[in-house]
Protein backbone atom coordinates (compact mmCIF):
# COMPACT_ATOMS: atom_id res chain seq x y z
CA UNK A 1 0.00 0.00 0.00
CA UNK A 2 1.50 3.30 -1.01
CA UNK A 3 2.08 5.83 2.00
CA UNK A 4 2.60 9.43 2.47
CA UNK A 5 6.51 9.35 1.20
CA UNK A 6 5.09 7.69 -2.04
CA UNK A 7 2.63 10.79 -2.76
CA UNK A 8 5.26 13.02 -1.83
CA UNK A 9 7.80 11.86 -4.22
CA UNK A 10 4.89 11.44 -7.44
CA UNK A 11 3.87 14.98 -6.40
CA UNK A 12 7.20 16.30 -5.95
CA UNK A 13 6.74 17.91 -2.95
CA UNK A 14 7.90 17.54 0.58
CA UNK A 15 6.35 14.81 3.13
CA UNK A 16 5.13 17.36 5.35
CA UNK A 17 3.29 19.81 2.07
CA UNK A 18 2.02 16.02 0.61
CA UNK A 19 0.52 15.40 5.05
CA UNK A 20 -0.82 19.32 4.69
CA UNK A 21 -2.14 19.43 0.97
CA UNK A 22 -4.55 15.96 1.69
CA UNK A 23 -5.68 17.09 5.59
CA UNK A 24 -6.63 20.74 4.78
CA UNK A 25 -4.14 21.68 7.62
CA UNK A 26 -2.06 25.14 6.84
CA UNK A 27 -1.23 26.44 3.34
CA UNK A 28 -0.69 25.07 0.59
CA UNK A 29 -1.30 26.44 -2.95
CA UNK A 30 -4.17 25.34 -5.12
CA UNK A 31 -2.15 23.91 -7.65
CA UNK A 32 0.18 22.07 -5.35
CA UNK A 33 -3.31 20.72 -3.23
CA UNK A 34 -4.37 19.21 -6.60
CA UNK A 35 -1.20 17.82 -7.99
CA UNK A 36 -0.43 16.04 -4.47
CA UNK A 37 -4.55 14.89 -4.66
CA UNK A 38 -3.96 13.83 -8.20
CA UNK A 39 -0.74 11.78 -7.06
CA UNK A 40 -2.48 9.93 -3.99
CA UNK A 41 -5.63 8.97 -6.64
CA UNK A 42 -3.41 8.11 -8.70
CA UNK A 43 -1.31 5.63 -5.93
CA UNK A 44 -4.57 4.69 -4.37
CA UNK A 45 -3.52 6.44 -1.35
CA UNK A 46 -5.86 6.71 1.40
CA UNK A 47 -4.68 8.71 4.51
CA UNK A 48 -5.14 6.88 8.18
CA UNK A 49 -6.70 8.71 11.18
CA UNK A 50 -3.95 8.39 13.06
CA UNK A 51 -1.97 9.69 10.37
CA UNK A 52 -4.49 12.40 10.17
CA UNK A 53 -4.42 13.01 13.64
CA UNK A 54 -0.51 13.71 14.22
CA UNK A 55 -1.02 16.41 11.61
CA UNK A 56 -4.02 18.24 12.54
CA UNK A 57 -4.38 17.13 16.66
CA UNK A 58 -7.65 15.97 16.03
CA UNK A 59 -8.99 12.82 16.38
CA UNK A 60 -11.19 12.50 13.19
CA UNK A 61 -14.15 11.26 14.74
CA UNK A 62 -17.35 12.94 15.67
CA UNK A 63 -19.74 11.80 18.56
CA UNK A 64 -23.51 11.62 17.96
CA UNK A 65 -25.64 10.67 20.92
CA UNK A 66 -29.37 10.25 20.11
CA UNK A 67 -32.26 8.76 22.78
CA UNK A 68 -33.35 5.98 20.19
CA UNK A 69 -32.77 5.03 16.64
CA UNK A 70 -35.92 3.11 16.07
CA UNK A 71 -37.92 6.59 14.87
CA UNK A 72 -37.50 8.03 11.34
CA UNK A 73 -36.53 11.16 12.60
CA UNK A 74 -33.45 9.93 14.52
CA UNK A 75 -32.56 7.41 11.78
CA UNK A 76 -32.83 10.44 9.22
CA UNK A 77 -30.83 12.77 11.27
CA UNK A 78 -28.30 10.26 11.84
CA UNK A 79 -27.85 9.61 7.70
CA UNK A 80 -27.49 12.90 6.92
CA UNK A 81 -24.87 13.54 9.47
CA UNK A 82 -23.02 10.06 8.33
CA UNK A 83 -22.76 11.51 4.76
CA UNK A 84 -21.47 15.22 6.05
CA UNK A 85 -18.90 13.77 7.94
CA UNK A 86 -17.71 11.15 5.37
CA UNK A 87 -17.29 13.69 2.60
CA UNK A 88 -14.99 14.84 5.23
CA UNK A 89 -13.45 11.79 5.64
CA UNK A 90 -14.41 12.05 9.18
CA UNK A 91 -15.43 9.20 11.34
CA UNK A 92 -18.68 8.65 13.36
CA UNK A 93 -18.67 7.70 16.91
CA UNK A 94 -22.59 6.70 17.81
CA UNK A 95 -24.21 6.56 21.44
CA UNK A 96 -27.64 5.49 23.09
CA UNK A 97 -29.05 7.54 25.37
CA UNK A 98 -32.55 6.28 26.09
CA UNK A 99 -34.20 8.36 29.07
CA UNK A 100 -33.61 7.05 32.11
CA UNK A 101 -31.53 4.49 31.22
CA UNK A 102 -28.16 3.28 32.66
CA UNK A 103 -26.84 3.47 29.70
CA UNK A 104 -27.07 7.00 29.53
CA UNK A 105 -25.88 7.57 32.81
CA UNK A 106 -22.79 5.09 31.96
CA UNK A 107 -22.39 7.01 28.77
CA UNK A 108 -22.42 10.78 30.44
CA UNK A 109 -19.80 9.39 33.68
CA UNK A 110 -17.61 7.44 31.38
CA UNK A 111 -17.77 7.38 27.56
CA UNK A 112 -18.25 10.99 26.90
CA UNK A 113 -15.42 11.49 29.59
CA UNK A 114 -12.65 9.51 27.35
CA UNK A 115 -12.91 12.52 24.78
CA UNK A 116 -12.20 10.30 21.79
CA UNK A 117 -13.93 12.90 19.55
CA UNK A 118 -13.09 16.23 18.12
CA UNK A 119 -16.65 17.06 18.88
CA UNK A 120 -20.51 16.18 19.73
CA UNK A 121 -23.72 16.22 17.86
CA UNK A 122 -26.38 15.82 20.37
CA UNK A 123 -29.94 14.84 18.99
CA UNK A 124 -33.21 15.09 20.33
CA UNK A 125 -31.77 15.50 24.13
CA UNK A 126 -32.68 17.45 27.06
CA UNK A 127 -29.84 17.09 29.54
CA UNK A 128 -30.36 17.37 33.32
CA UNK A 129 -28.66 19.98 35.19
CA UNK A 130 -25.83 16.73 35.79
CA UNK A 131 -25.90 15.94 32.63
CA UNK A 132 -25.44 19.41 31.38
CA UNK A 133 -22.74 20.55 33.68
CA UNK A 134 -20.52 16.81 31.80
CA UNK A 135 -21.24 18.16 28.64
CA UNK A 136 -19.87 21.58 29.55
CA UNK A 137 -16.35 20.08 31.35
CA UNK A 138 -15.64 17.84 28.11
CA UNK A 139 -14.45 21.33 26.56
CA UNK A 140 -15.62 19.80 23.02
CA UNK A 141 -17.70 21.73 20.64
CA UNK A 142 -21.46 20.58 21.41
CA UNK A 143 -24.65 20.98 18.26
CA UNK A 144 -27.73 20.29 19.41
CA UNK A 145 -30.09 18.93 16.16
CA UNK A 146 -34.18 18.96 17.42
CA UNK A 147 -33.64 19.55 21.52
CA UNK A 148 -32.31 21.41 24.07
CA UNK A 149 -30.65 24.66 23.20
CA UNK A 150 -27.22 24.21 25.04
CA UNK A 151 -26.01 28.01 24.39
CA UNK A 152 -24.01 26.51 21.48
CA UNK A 153 -24.80 26.21 17.89
CA UNK A 154 -28.31 24.65 17.13
CA UNK A 155 -30.52 23.17 14.36
CA UNK A 156 -34.25 22.74 14.77
CA UNK A 157 -37.78 23.72 13.77
CA UNK A 158 -39.99 25.27 16.15
CA UNK A 159 -41.07 22.54 18.05
CA UNK A 160 -44.24 24.27 20.01
CA UNK A 161 -44.98 25.78 16.98
CA UNK A 162 -45.44 23.04 15.10
CA UNK A 163 -47.74 21.31 17.72
CA UNK A 164 -49.79 24.72 17.81
CA UNK A 165 -49.97 24.73 14.19
CA UNK A 166 -51.35 21.19 13.71
CA UNK A 167 -53.98 21.97 16.30
CA UNK A 168 -55.19 25.78 14.86
CA UNK A 169 -55.48 23.64 11.39
CA UNK A 170 -57.79 21.39 13.36
CA UNK A 171 -59.74 24.12 15.12
CA UNK A 172 -60.22 25.96 12.21
CA UNK A 173 -61.99 23.02 10.89
CA UNK A 174 -64.76 22.87 13.65
CA UNK A 175 -62.97 20.43 15.62
CA UNK A 176 -62.99 20.92 19.74
CA UNK A 177 -62.84 17.29 20.62
CA UNK A 178 -59.26 16.66 19.51
CA UNK A 179 -56.67 14.46 21.63
CA UNK A 180 -52.93 14.63 21.32
CA UNK A 181 -51.15 11.26 20.85
CA UNK A 182 -48.18 10.15 21.86
CA UNK A 183 -45.28 10.63 24.67
CA UNK A 184 -45.17 9.87 28.58
CA UNK A 185 -48.05 11.63 30.35
CA UNK A 186 -45.25 13.21 32.87
CA UNK A 187 -42.76 13.62 30.35
CA UNK A 188 -39.91 12.24 31.95
CA UNK A 189 -39.55 9.68 28.84
CA UNK A 190 -40.27 12.35 26.23
CA UNK A 191 -37.65 13.60 24.24
CA UNK A 192 -37.51 17.57 24.17
CA UNK A 193 -39.36 18.12 20.84
CA UNK A 194 -41.81 15.89 21.54
CA UNK A 195 -42.53 17.55 24.59
CA UNK A 196 -42.70 21.41 23.09
CA UNK A 197 -45.15 19.88 20.31
CA UNK A 198 -47.45 18.84 23.59
CA UNK A 199 -46.89 22.03 24.74
CA UNK A 200 -48.00 23.69 21.57
CA UNK A 201 -51.11 21.64 21.07
CA UNK A 202 -51.80 22.65 25.01
CA UNK A 203 -51.73 26.43 24.22
CA UNK A 204 -53.78 26.15 20.92
CA UNK A 205 -56.20 24.22 23.01
CA UNK A 206 -56.27 27.29 25.87
CA UNK A 207 -56.28 30.36 23.44
CA UNK A 208 -59.20 28.40 21.63
CA UNK A 209 -61.34 28.77 24.96
CA UNK A 210 -61.00 24.82 24.67
CA UNK A 211 -59.12 23.90 27.19
CA UNK A 212 -61.55 21.51 29.09
CA UNK A 213 -61.50 19.47 25.58
CA UNK A 214 -57.85 18.79 25.64
CA UNK A 215 -56.54 15.36 26.06
CA UNK A 216 -53.13 14.29 25.98
CA UNK A 217 -52.83 10.14 25.44
CA UNK A 218 -49.81 8.69 26.21
CA UNK A 219 -48.19 5.80 23.58
CA UNK A 220 -44.98 4.26 22.46
CA UNK A 221 -43.85 7.19 19.88
CA UNK A 222 -44.03 4.45 17.18
CA UNK A 223 -46.13 3.31 14.83
CA UNK A 224 -47.31 0.26 16.81
CA UNK A 225 -47.51 2.37 19.68
CA UNK A 226 -49.89 4.83 18.30
CA UNK A 227 -52.07 2.39 16.77
CA UNK A 228 -52.38 0.40 19.67
CA UNK A 229 -53.09 3.55 21.80
CA UNK A 230 -55.89 4.78 19.35
CA UNK A 231 -57.77 1.59 19.45
CA UNK A 232 -58.54 2.07 22.77
CA UNK A 233 -59.22 6.29 22.16
CA UNK A 234 -61.39 5.24 19.50
CA UNK A 235 -63.14 2.50 20.61
CA UNK A 236 -65.63 4.14 22.68
CA UNK A 237 -68.29 5.92 20.42
CA UNK A 238 -69.51 7.57 23.53
CA UNK A 239 -65.94 9.59 24.26
CA UNK A 240 -64.04 9.37 20.69
CA UNK A 241 -62.95 12.23 19.93
CA UNK A 242 -63.57 13.69 15.99
CA UNK A 243 -59.83 14.90 15.83
CA UNK A 244 -56.20 13.41 16.58
CA UNK A 245 -52.78 15.38 16.36
CA UNK A 246 -50.29 12.78 16.73
CA UNK A 247 -46.75 13.55 18.19
CA UNK A 248 -44.85 12.24 14.86
CA UNK A 249 -45.98 10.85 11.67
CA UNK A 250 -45.37 7.26 12.67
CA UNK A 251 -47.95 8.20 16.02
CA UNK A 252 -50.57 9.43 13.13
CA UNK A 253 -50.32 6.79 10.88
CA UNK A 254 -50.86 4.34 13.54
CA UNK A 255 -54.14 6.42 14.66
CA UNK A 256 -55.03 6.48 10.87
CA UNK A 257 -54.60 2.51 10.68
CA UNK A 258 -56.91 1.66 14.10
CA UNK A 259 -59.03 4.08 13.12
CA UNK A 260 -59.82 1.67 9.87
CA UNK A 261 -59.91 -1.50 12.10
CA UNK A 262 -62.73 -0.12 13.82
CA UNK A 263 -64.86 1.05 10.83
CA UNK A 264 -63.98 4.78 11.21
CA UNK A 265 -63.32 6.87 8.05
CA UNK A 266 -60.66 9.06 7.67
CA UNK A 267 -61.55 12.18 7.33
CA UNK A 268 -65.51 12.38 7.42
CA UNK A 269 -65.31 10.84 11.25
CA UNK A 270 -61.95 11.40 12.19
CA UNK A 271 -59.18 13.81 11.11
CA UNK A 272 -55.95 13.10 11.91
CA UNK A 273 -52.58 15.44 11.46
CA UNK A 274 -49.28 14.45 12.57
CA UNK A 275 -45.84 16.26 12.57
CA UNK A 276 -42.53 15.25 10.36
CA UNK A 277 -43.46 14.48 6.62
CA UNK A 278 -42.87 10.88 7.29
CA UNK A 279 -41.88 8.51 3.90
CA UNK A 280 -44.46 6.95 4.69
CA UNK A 281 -47.14 10.19 5.07
CA UNK A 282 -48.19 10.92 1.24
CA UNK A 283 -48.81 6.90 1.13
CA UNK A 284 -51.56 7.38 3.94
CA UNK A 285 -52.81 10.48 2.71
CA UNK A 286 -51.69 12.43 5.79
CA UNK A 287 -51.42 16.24 6.69
CA UNK A 288 -48.88 17.16 8.49
CA UNK A 289 -46.18 19.54 9.51
CA UNK A 290 -42.98 18.95 7.49
CA UNK A 291 -39.30 18.72 7.98
CA UNK A 292 -35.79 17.72 6.94
CA UNK A 293 -33.87 15.72 9.32
CA UNK A 294 -31.42 14.75 6.48
CA UNK A 295 -30.52 18.46 5.85
CA UNK A 296 -30.82 18.97 10.02
CA UNK A 297 -28.45 16.27 10.60
CA UNK A 298 -25.66 17.87 7.39
CA UNK A 299 -26.39 21.27 8.59
CA UNK A 300 -25.06 20.10 12.26
CA UNK A 301 -21.79 18.66 10.69
CA UNK A 302 -21.23 22.34 8.88
CA UNK A 303 -21.91 24.03 11.91
CA UNK A 304 -19.54 21.49 14.19
CA UNK A 305 -17.16 21.89 11.53
CA UNK A 306 -17.09 25.63 11.37
CA UNK A 307 -16.25 26.02 15.83
CA UNK A 308 -14.09 23.75 15.07
CA UNK A 309 -11.84 25.82 12.98
CA UNK A 310 -12.98 29.31 14.97
CA UNK A 311 -13.62 28.24 18.42
CA UNK A 312 -14.35 31.99 18.94
CA UNK A 313 -16.86 32.27 16.45
CA UNK A 314 -20.28 33.27 17.56
CA UNK A 315 -22.76 30.57 17.95
CA UNK A 316 -25.66 30.10 15.18
CA UNK A 317 -29.43 28.49 15.92
CA UNK A 318 -30.72 27.57 12.40
CA UNK A 319 -34.61 27.29 12.39
CA UNK A 320 -35.54 25.69 9.77
CA UNK A 321 -39.37 25.60 8.78
CA UNK A 322 -41.72 23.62 8.80
CA UNK A 323 -44.68 24.10 6.24
CA UNK A 324 -48.23 23.03 6.50
CA UNK A 325 -49.24 19.82 4.04
CA UNK A 326 -52.63 19.49 4.07
CA UNK A 327 -53.36 16.46 2.26
CA UNK A 328 -56.67 14.15 2.84
CA UNK A 329 -56.10 13.11 6.50
CA UNK A 330 -58.43 16.39 7.83
CA UNK A 331 -61.63 17.68 6.84
CA UNK A 332 -63.99 19.56 8.82
CA UNK A 333 -66.13 18.73 11.78
CA UNK A 334 -68.85 16.25 10.71
CA UNK A 335 -72.23 17.61 12.69
CA UNK A 336 -73.63 13.65 12.74
CA UNK A 337 -69.94 12.71 14.82
CA UNK A 338 -69.74 15.80 16.69
CA UNK A 339 -73.57 15.24 18.06
CA UNK A 340 -72.63 11.42 19.25
CA UNK A 341 -70.29 12.73 21.91
CA UNK A 342 -72.61 15.96 23.14
CA UNK A 343 -70.37 18.81 21.02
CA UNK A 344 -71.58 21.24 18.58
CA UNK A 345 -68.92 22.50 15.46
CA UNK A 346 -67.37 25.78 16.35
CA UNK A 347 -69.52 28.51 15.63
CA UNK A 348 -73.02 26.07 16.15
CA UNK A 349 -75.58 26.80 18.89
Amino acid sequence: MAGIADVARVAGVSKSTASRALTGSGYVSEATRARVRDAATALGYVPTTSAVSLVTGRTQTVGVVMPSLDRWFFAQVLEGIQDALLERRYDLALYGAPPESSARRDMFEHFLARKRFDGLIAVGLEPSAHELERLVAFGKPVVAVGGYDIGTNAVTIDDRAAGRIATDHLIGLGHREIAFLGGDPDGRRTSFGDGRRLKGYRAAMRDAGLDAHARHIHSEVTLPGGYSAAVELLGDRRTRPTAVVGVCDEVAVGAIIAARRLGIRVPERLSVVGIDDHAYAEMFSLTTLQQRPHQQGRAAVQLLMWQLDDPGAPTHRLRESAPLVVRNSTAPVDDEASAVIGVHPLGST
